[in-house]
């Protein structure tokens, strides 16, 4: 049985903005850690490396509920240096997959509907909205103000693409909004390469020379703050390991996977998400578990091949906490859910419980 989510797929996204978080996550509760702060993040002591990926923490109030529930690493909402709409509702619907999304899966229609039953895999498209930087700003200072020991908010952003805009505006952008977001206070700051590219429809991870050029250009602005890079799945290991040997050096943390897109149907074959550009979207959870970590093992290798040391993310499907730690073992430093957090409000908790 799937608790109440506490981000409603019913509602609009600004509905869910306005009135939410739902379920457990809006009782008010805190969970208690019984003990001390044990793990590292990036030099932060923190309760367990377990936390929220960029996506779900929409506002400061699912923030603060996601620290009372005992998720130690939560990420604020990928926002952007304007302000920007969201996709029209809906934004969230269940997909039906048996077994994983595979990469020859997802060249086929996937269905999807409102009936959301485990193992648990949903869709989700929001085209990453953003609220004005004058907002966010505020609103993540506001967080931090109460911050308890043990835990840490990450700052996640993207560039924005414009008409007419040149690939040197699109990397400037990104810095612009890099340095909006150091100004919040945060202590470890998230960018998006898993977005498409400026003037193509490949993900800008998939492009290691304008993705250098971004994180440098990132990183000139955040200085010592540590930067973490969202990536999507690499099915070839060389083109792999060429980015990562171009970015390692200048990023502390690699965070995989985004999602795997596929062309979202209803029952009758139709597009089940409205509007143009929307019949290909991302699907998240259970499904997609295999690539999160395939891609971590991956890294792993890649890490200790060269002597690395970049922190590891492993993100996609964990849904129950022997997923965590089927992750860990794989390799992940740090371990991230969005859709199985969402459904299960206690997830953070149970793992503790299991980690001792």
């Amino acid at each position: 049985m799937l608790s109440t989510p506490f981000y409603d797929p019913k509602k609009s996204y600004e509905e869910n903005f306005k009135k939410g978080p739902f379920g457990a996550f809006a009782d008010g509760k805190v969970i208690d850690n019984k003990k001390g702060p044990q793990f590292d993040f990036f030099g932060h002591k923190i309760f367990s490396p377990f936390g929220i990926p960029a996506g779900p923490l929409i506002n400061g109030r699912f923030v603060k509920a996601a620290l009372k529930k005992g998720f130690d690493i939560v990420t604020y909402k990928t926002v952007r240096g304007i302000k920007y709409p969201c996709h029209p509702w809906p934004n969230v619907l269940s997909v039906k997959i048996e077994g994983d999304l595979t990469l020859e899966k997802a060249e086929n229609k996937i269905i999807a509907n409102h009936e959301y039953s485990k193992p648990l895999s949903i869709t989700n498209s929001f085209g990453v909205p953003s609220f004005s930087p004058e907002f966010w700003q505020k609103d993540i200072a506001q967080v931090l103000k109460n911050m308890r020991p043990g835990q840490i908010l990450v700052g996640a952003f993207q560039g924005t693409k414009k008409t007419g805009q040149n690939i040197e505006e699109y990397i400037n952008d990104f810095s612009s909004t890099a340095k909006m977001l150091k100004k919040s206070g945060v202590k470890a700051i998230e960018v998006n390469l898993s977005c498409p590219n400026e003037g193509t429809d490949n993900l800008l991870c998939y492009d290691t020379e304008h993705s250098v050029k971004v994180v440098k250009a990132i990183k000139k602005e955040i200085k010592n703050i540590p930067l973490i890079i969202k990536i999507g799945y690499f099915k070839d290991e060389n083109a792999l390991e060429n980015f990562v040997k171009k970015i390692t050096p200048i990023v502390q943390g690699i965070s995989a996977v985004n999602t795997i897109s596929a062309k979202i149907v209803d029952e009758n074959g139709n597009q089940a998400l409205p509007g143009e550009g929307r019949l290909q979207s991302g699907v998240c959870g259970h499904a997609i578990k295999w690539a999160g970590l395939d891609m971590v093992k991956k890294l792993k290798r890649l890490r200790e091949k060269f002597g690395y040391s970049y922190t590891i993310i492993g993100v996609g499907g964990v849904t129950i906490p022997d997923d965590f730690f089927e992750y860990r073992s794989a390799g992940a430093d740090i371990v991230m859910s969005a859709t199985g957090a969402m459904w299960n409000p206690y997830l953070a908790r149970d793992i503790k419980e299991k980690l001792g």
